[in-house]
Parts: C-alpha cells; sequence; structure tokens
C-alpha cells in the first residue's frame, strides 16, 4: 500500500471502519502538515503534566509508535498522521471534530490510543496558539490535562466512553476551550459554551469564581471575538430534576441561574444515556445493579425505572 497515494477502501478494510470515514478523514486533512509524537524519552514527563494516570501512561508507553514498532501497521501510521493532520487544520477552531473513525480497541495499545498519539502530537503546537494569545501557562496545562482525566473516566467505564472522548479533546488540542476554576469554557459565536468537568461539587462560589474568570479571560486573550451570553446545554437543567433534589442542592442553584430556552430534542444524543455516562460511568449496568447512595443516584433510577425520560436542556446567563 502506497501511503503517499492511499486506497481509502484498502485502508477501511484493514482498519475494520467504514470507507466514508477513511475519505472524510483523507478530505478535512488534504495535504496539509502533521505534527511529530513527542521523542519517548520526553513522554513520561509530558504524561505526567497531563494528569495521565500511571496505568493509562504504561499502555501509552507500550503502544508508542518508534519507527520499527511491529505494532504499527502501515495503515495505522497513515491514520495517525492524517487524523493528527485534520485537527492542525482546523487550529483555532471550536466545533465539534472527531478526529477519525472509532477504532476496535481490544487489537492493542497502539489501535486503543491512536487519537491519543494525535493529541500528544498538538500538544506542542496549541501551546504556541496559546501563547500567540498571551494564555497563561497554568491555565494552558490545566485545560490540556483533560485529557489524564478522561482516560481514567475511559478505565472506569471499561472502555465504553472513548468515542465521544476522542471527538471532545479535539477542542482542547485546537484551543477551542479552556479550564477556568470549576468550569471547562469552550469558544463559538456570541457564546461561551459550559461544561463540566468531574472536579469537585457545584458550589455557588466555585461557579461564581470560574465565570468571572471568563469574563476576564476571553476579553483579554480573544479580543475580537464579542461574548454577550454564557450557554450551557446539559441534563442538569432538566427542570424535573426539581422533583427529587432539595432546593438547596448545588444542582438546583447551578440549575436556577440559567434562562431557559424552549425545549427542542437534541439531534442525535439520547439524554438517558448521558446521564447514565456522568452519573454513574457506565452504559450498560442495568438499572437494578446501579448504587443508590446519593439523592441524584436514586432520582436518576426511580425516574427511568418509572419509564420516564431525561432532557437535555440549554440555558443562558449573560456575559
Amino acid at each position: 500500500m502506497e501511503l503517499n497515494n492511499p486506497d481509502p477502501n484498502d485502508i477501511a478494510a484493514r482498519l475494520g471502519v467504514p470507507v466514508e470515514e477513511v475519505e472524510r478523514v483523507r478530505r478535512l486533512a488534504g495535504d496539509g502538515p502533521s505534527a511529530p509524537v513527542p521523542a519517548k524519552q520526553d513522554a513520561p514527563a509530558l504524561l505526567e503534566r497531563i494528569a495521565v494516570r500511571p496505568d493509562d501512561a504504561a499502555e501509552i508507553m507500550e503502544g508508542w509508535p518508534d519507527a520499527g514498532s511491529p505494532l504499527w501497521t502501515p495503515e495505522l501510521r497513515w491514520l495517525l498522521d492524517r487524523s493528527t493532520a485534520l485537527v492542525r487544520a482546523d487550529l483555532g477552531g471550536h466545533g465539534w471534530l472527531p478526529p477519525g473513525p472509532a477504532l476496535p480497541r481490544d487489537r492493542g495499545p497502539a489501535w486503543r490510543h491512536l487519537y491519543v498519539y494525535a493529541y500528544l502530537a498538538m500538544v506542542d503546537v496549541v501551546l504556541e496558539y496559546h501563547r500567540a494569545h498571551g494564555v497563561p501557562e497554568d491555565v494552558s496545562w490545566t485545560t490540556l490535562a483533560d485529557m489524564g482525566r478522561n482516560l481514567a473516566v475511559d478505565r472506569r467505564m471499561h472502555r465504553e466512553g472513548w468515542p465521544v472522548m476522542q471527538a471532545w479533546l479535539t477542542l482542547h488540542a485546537r484551543g477551542g476551550i479552556y479550564e477556568l476554576g470549576r468550569l471547562q469554557h469552550q469558544r463559538g459565536g456570541s457564546a461561551i459554551g459550559l461544561h463540566i468537568q468531574e472536579s469537585g461539587p457545584l458550589t455557588p462560589a466555585a461557579i461564581d469564581a470560574s465565570l468571572d474568570a471568563a469574563r476576564a479571560f476571553f476579553p483579554r486573550h480573544f479580543p475580537d471575538e464579542p461574548y454577550t451570553t454564557f450557554a450551557c446545554g446539559s441534563w442538569l437543567l432538566d427542570p424535573q430534576l426539581l422533583e427529587y433534589l432539595p432546593d438547596d442542592s448545588n444542582i438546583v442553584r447551578f440549575q436556577r441561574r440559567f434562562e431557559l430556552e424552549p425545549y427542542e430534542e437534541p439531534e442525535g444524543q439520547d439524554a438517558d444515556v448521558e446521564v447514565l455516562r456522568f452519573v454513574f460511568r457506565t452504559l450498560s449496568t442495568p438499572l437494578d445493579r446501579l448504587p443508590r447512595d446519593t439523592v441524584l443516584q436514586r432520582a436518576i433510577i426511580d425516574h427511568l425505572r418509572s419509564g420516564r425520560h431525561w432532557q437535555i436542556r440549554r440555558g443562558l446567563i449573560p456575559f
């Protein structure tokens, strides 16, 4: 197989993915430059800095794309190169961007972590983008450390979580999102998108501090992007939660900050699945085997067992 002029059907067959997904990677990456994976000797320090746990780091090092590694077939090397080029071509972008097809992850560490290597290849590129915008170094590394958090979650989910996470993490690798205290803030349009990482309770003080930080951060570092609102789309904004949670709960107090837009079913998203993903970190455990240790866990389970469904709602806060 000639890597300079690959046959998409051949690559798709070898990877076990739809040919349309290979053609998408080739189209979006074009002939644009990729970026090299960091030197292997530098990898342990980098992985530690982006909060990758030792068990995940060991797997990543085991599958490292060394030049002579028998784990890396020509089609895998092509996909790593072109998926990195795809992400790099949209440097500064802030939309949802799958870097490539979901791979069969039971075929070894090279297959399981291919998009991790693409992320690592983009670290120096996106750090330079941050520096060009005057982003403080501590914000850069705190933001990029979401990689370690997501790998740990994927491990807890028995590898069920990664197809969503691999697209999510391209935001970090392109400079599209920044972690400022308790919330992650995504650039785009006239609204900063709010995301809630797994890092402690949603206390009102922590939320206030994060919003205030963003109000200072974006005019300073992205002055050509005038923002008027914060926007959040989440099951956490579902008013049905008010039936179960006390008025003084952090979730209820978070929800009441927002002016909700009229409800529309999000295309391609299932709120019940998202609730199970974020509350229980599982997509396959039967409801009667899920833990009922908290008010929220009991609310989620009882709501679903009664035949009702959760909703993803979108709300706004003035910037």
